[in-house]
């Protein structure tokens, strides 16, 4: 049985965060009233960045775990299974690739250039699916050896690698340039003008949303357009197959870390200003955009300098900058274990690094370094080469479509279009699934799927009371609930004077404070007798780190969740287990007593997911402007802050109105859903 503990009470896991200044209750006057808990001198550490420090911990711990188990690796056959695990894990989490389809490639334009040529072209990676690319020729002697250049996160794409591809096509190396999705040509939410309506990182995170839903990932697609521009090169009879680079810098050097770990017919590879460790980039710069998290890897254990294990024995050199935000550390830590491998596996000469003191780009020195590289492994010459003055052309000069952007062309599908599509097959899989009778096996998958575990392996939470407030008719109690350790909850216990002996758990999205304050929904409820807990649950409130925004709470947070294979409504369902038994076993009744669960806004999902895997917690649950379908969030991925509560792979067997249908029809009641199309229209989300 849980009860409060009186408030001169010490609770040893909460000595290093709590130091009370005083001894007992204290009463405040309604003039003086202030609803937070963890204020000062009540939290020693900074609350707001109590989630991240607690991700930060776990992802330590597991990165200990994987170089423990890179230092295990001492053999070629040993350094084999290493790989095969790492690609096989790699490619289960980017969901399956699609078949591959006719190109239907087209040369729009094809133009002369200083001792180039060049060609732009479209080809089709999936059916309508365009990508525009300009390939830059040498006029030597063909066939040419091939440098794939993913572009980084330029809004103009393809046209940020032009220097490099002169400088390769100079060289007797063809180069390819491409447009990834959201940027150049190829932006996949456009205003009613056929403008981008967001910039590149944005929608690369919007869409990703949508595509973590499906187990899918804007990796998934930023990789197979990588896959299929590798066979357009091969396809071409002036280009030779068997010698295929790549090399990009930041989003570039992302997708060409990606490519040379998976795709065997890179030969060499020089991925530019993006290589550290996830350590480092946890200690400085933190996650980046979707792409660049991949589900569940730290706790798998692939940290970056996998990526160039996992392309070993072939040719890798790492290109990085000493002023790079892309921790210069984490690079050399990175390449020091590349080192070590491949010398075990008997070619030293294939790894290295190149360092310039510049901050974060593609500068000379790099693109120098880049062709002597790929001269080297890809032409068989190894000498100085040095970067001549090249004119470069104007982002208009290098477009392939009419209007400028691939959605505007004739039966031209988006991303979106592609993730509908598959979420119309994934619907019928999940119906009958769900019509299957085995509902218990069911939610069994939607709680692994979520991460969820059940109330009896939690913790019961330690509590804390701070101190109290009284109002009229009914008294205010703050409190910390501890859900986990370094986990704390700050809530406040409405107790009115006359009990009704009914029990309300309030979340709120946007924390406990939006509805407490006098004349609030929560004082209504309190007035009529019912008890009232409103918390905060992980993240939000008090813990806050203040980026209630497109995302729905801080990126940083919600990837570093990603990494670990865990969902931030995951967790947050939890919490909800946790505040529901505390609630319901307060001052050892007899028996716990259910809750009545009341949800607004963007609680209303973990509100869904507590009430479906728990039901025996719950009396009744009031959904309050909550989301009511994930199905939005793939046609309407524009709808802002619903990254927060997306969950890796959940439409693959389940839906919400799928947890809505499993519990009884007069338990649950809805009010003002969410309309994701109107959010995702307005002007300003």
């Amino acid at each position: 049985m849980v009860k409060l503990t009186a408030a001169n009470a010490v609770i040893p896991m909460l000595i290093p965060i709590l130091a009370l200044a005083v001894q007992g209750a204290s009463i405040s006057s309604l003039a003086a009233e202030n609803l937070n808990v963890l204020a000062p001198p009540h939290a020693a550490a900074e609350p707001r960045q109590m989630l991240s420090n607690h991700l930060k911990r776990q992802s330590y711990d597991a990165l200990e775990r994987r170089q423990a188990a890179y230092e295990q690796v001492k053999t070629p056959e040993e350094a084999k299974a290493y790989q095969q695990r790492l690609r096989r894990f790699f490619l289960e989490q980017l969901g399956e690739f699609p078949a591959r389809t006719p190109l239907n490639a087209k040369v729009v334009t094809a133009l002369p250039g200083d001792g180039y040529k060049l060609e732009k072209f479209l080809f089709e990676s999936q059916p309508r699916h365009f990508v525009t690319a300009v390939l830059y020729l040498p006029k030597s002697a063909p066939p040419f050896p091939a440098v794939l250049m993913p572009s980084g996160h330029s809004a103009t794409g393809k046209t940020e690698n032009q220097t490099q591809a002169i400088f390769l096509a100079k060289n007797g190396i063809a180069a390819l340039c491409y447009d990834p999705i959201g940027q150049g040509e190829r932006y996949q939410l456009l205003d009613d003008s056929g403008k981008p309506r967001f910039k590149a990182t944005d929608e690369h995170t919007l869409i990703g949303a949508s595509c973590i839903l499906l187990g899918r990932g804007t990796a998934t697609y930023r990789i197979w357009d990588g896959m299929r521009a590798i066979d357009y090169l091969a396809s071409r009879p002036d280009i030779d197959a068997a010698k295929i680079g790549v090399s990009g810098c930041s989003g570039g050097g992302t997708l060409s870390s990606y490519l040379m770990a998976l795709d065997d017919r890179i030969a060499c590879a020089a991925p530019s200003c993006y290589l550290t460790s996830f350590r480092r980039l946890i200690e400085t710069r933190g996650p980046q955009d979707a792409e660049q998290n991949i589900h569940g890897q730290i706790a798998f254990g692939m940290d970056h300098a996998d990526y160039v294990l996992m392309h070993a024995p072939k040719p890798t050199l790492i290109l990085a900058g000493t002023k790079d935000f892309f921790d210069i550390q984490g690079t050399w830590d990175t390449y020091r274990q590349a080192t070590r491998w491949f010398t075990r596996l008997g070619v030293p000469e294939r790894i290295a690094l190149v360092e310039t003191d510049t901050e974060h780009g593609y500068p000379k020195p790099q693109r120098e370094a880049m062709v002597r590289w790929m001269s080297r492994w890809l032409l068989g010459r190894d000498q100085p080469t040095t970067e001549p003055a090249i004119v470069t052309r104007q982002a208009p000069e290098l477009l392939c479509t009419p209007r400028g952007q691939t959605l505007l062309l004739e039966g031209a599908r988006s991303v979106v279009d592609l993730n509908v599509e598959l979420d119309a097959k994934l619907e019928s899989q999940r119906r009958k699934l769900w019509e299957s009778g085995n509902r218990r096996k069911t939610l069994a998958s939607v709680r692994q799927i979520a991460g969820i575990r059940p109330l009896s392996d939690l913790p019961r939470p330690q509590s804390k009371r701070i101190e109290a407030i009284e109002r009229k008719d009914y008294r205010i109690e703050k409190l910390i609930l501890e859900s986990e350790p370094g986990i704390l909850l700050p809530a406040l216990l409405f107790q009115p004077a006359k009990p009704s002996g009914q029990r309300y758990l309030w979340l709120s999205g946007e924390g406990k404070h939006a509805d407490a304050q006098p004349g609030g929904a929560i004082e209504k409820l309190v007035q009529a007798g019912h008890v009232v807990l409103a918390a905060d649950l992980r993240g939000l409130g008090e813990t806050d780190p203040g980026s209630q925004n497109l995302w729905g709470g801080k990126s940083g947070d919600i990837f570093l969740a990603y990494l670990l294979g865990q969902s931030i409504l995951g967790l947050r369902t939890e919490d909800t287990f946790v505040c529901a038994r505390f609630l319901s076993e307060l001052d050892g009744a007899s028996g716990p007593l259910k809750v009545h669960l009341i949800s607004i806004g963007l609680t209303g999902p973990v509100a869904l997911h507590a009430a479906a895997l728990e039901n025996q917690l719950f009396d009744t649950v009031k959904l309050v402007r909550s989301l009511h379908s994930w199905t939005d969030v793939v046609r309407y991925p524009a709808a802002p802050r619903q990254l927060v509560n997306v969950v890796h792979g959940a439409l693959r067997t389940y839906d919400l109105p799928d947890l809505l249908r499993s519990l009884p029809p007069d338990k649950v009641t809805m009010e003002e859903p969410l309309d994701l199309k109107l959010l995702a229209e307005a002007k300003k989300p």
